[in-house]
C-alpha cells in the first residue's frame, strides 16, 4: 500500500479542503487557511472551477451528445466527479480518470462507481506522457468516436508553457473530429491579490503552480472551434440563473475539434 505522509501539506489534500472535501489532514487545512488569510478569494476560484466542469460537462452530454470522458489530472475525488455529472444525464457515458499521484491513487475506486449501462475507470498515467494515456484510455472508450478531453486546473503545474502546448496537442491529436477540450486554468490579469498569494506559495517549496495570461490559456484551444462565449473568467461560462457572475482569477471554456 502506498504510504501517504500527512506530516507536509499536499496541494491535492489542500484543494479538496477548499472544495469542502474531507481527504485532507490538519497540516493542509492549516495551510489552506494560511493561504486564505492572504487571499480569502481562493476558495471562490476552487468552487467556481468545480462548478464550471460540471456546467461544460452537462452542456457536452445535453448539446453535444458526447459520451466519452477523458479526465486527466483528476485530483481527488470529492462531489459532482466527471462521471456522476454525465452518468446523471446519460447513463451510458464511459469515463476514463488519469492521474498518477499515489495520494489520488488510494482514492480512486471513489471514482469507479458507475452505472451499470456506463463505465469508469482509472489510469495511473502521468500528464506527460500523452501517448500513454490514449493507449491506457482505449481500453475503455472508443477512441474513434468524439470523446471530451478534460483538464481541469491540472496545466499550471506545467513550468514551461510551451510543453504544457504540446502536451494538449498531442491528446488532441489522438481524438476524432467532434471530440471537445473542456479546460479551464488559474489565470493572471483579473486579481493582483490572487497572483501575489500564489507567487508567494509558489516559494514555500511545494509544488508550484503558475498562473498564465488570458492570452495564453486561450491558445491552448488553437484549431478547435471554440463554444460561445469563448475563454472568459468561469463564473461567466454558461452560469446558472443567479449565480454570482464577477470575474475571477480562473478561465475557462471549451472548444470542438473540427
Amino acid at each position: 500500500m502506498t504510504q501517504i505522509d500527512t506530516s507536509v501539506p499536499h496541494s491535492a489534500r489542500i484543494w479538496n479542503y477548499w472544495l469542502g472535501g474531507k481527504d485532507n489532514y490538519p497540516v493542509d487545512e492549516a495551510a489552506g487557511d494560511a493561504y486564505t488569510a492572504v487571499f480569502p478569494g481562493i476558495v471562490t476560484i476552487a468552487r467556481s472551477s468545480r462548478a464550471f466542469l460540471g456546467r461544460s460537462i452537462r452542456y457536452l452530454v445535453q448539446v453535444a451528445g458526447v459520451r466519452q470522458f477523458l479526465d486527466v489530472g483528476t485530483g481527488l475525488p470529492t462531489v459532482d466527479n466527471t462521471h456522476e455529472v454525465a452518468q446523471r444525464l446519460a447513463p451510458e457515458s464511459r469515463v476514463v480518470y488519469v492521474d498518477n499521484d499515489p495520494l489520488v491513487l488510494t482514492h480512486a475506486r471513489a471514482l469507479l462507481t458507475s452505472t451499470p449501462e456506463g463505465a469508469t475507470a482509472y489510469e495511473p498515467v502521468s500528464l506527460y506522457e500523452p501517448e500513454q494515456i490514449l493507449e491506457a484510455a482505449g481500453k475503455t472508450l472508443d477512441l474513434t468516436r468524439p470523446t471530451a478531453l478534460i483538464l481541469s486546473g491540472i496545466l499550471g503545474h506545467v513550468a514551461d508553457y510551451e510543453q504544457a502546448r504540446d502536451l494538449v496537442r498531442r491528446l488532441l491529436a489522438g481524438l476524432p473530429p467532434g471530440s471537445h477540450l473542456s479546460l479551464n486554468e488559474g489565470s493572471r490579469g483579473t486579481d493582483p491579490a490572487y497572483e501575489q498569494a500564489q507567487d508567494a506559495y509558489n516559494e514555500t517549496g511545494a509544488v508550484p503552480y503558475f498562473l498564465r495570461p488570458v492570452e495564453q490559456i486561450e491558445a491552448f484551444f488553437e484549431g478547435l472551434e471554440l463554444v460561445e462565449p469563448g475563454v472568459v473568467s468561469v463564473p461567466l461560462w454558461h452560469p446558472e440563473p443567479g449565480a454570482p457572475t464577477g470575474p475571477i482569477g480562473q478561465h475557462g471554456g471549451l472548444g470542438r475539434k473540427p
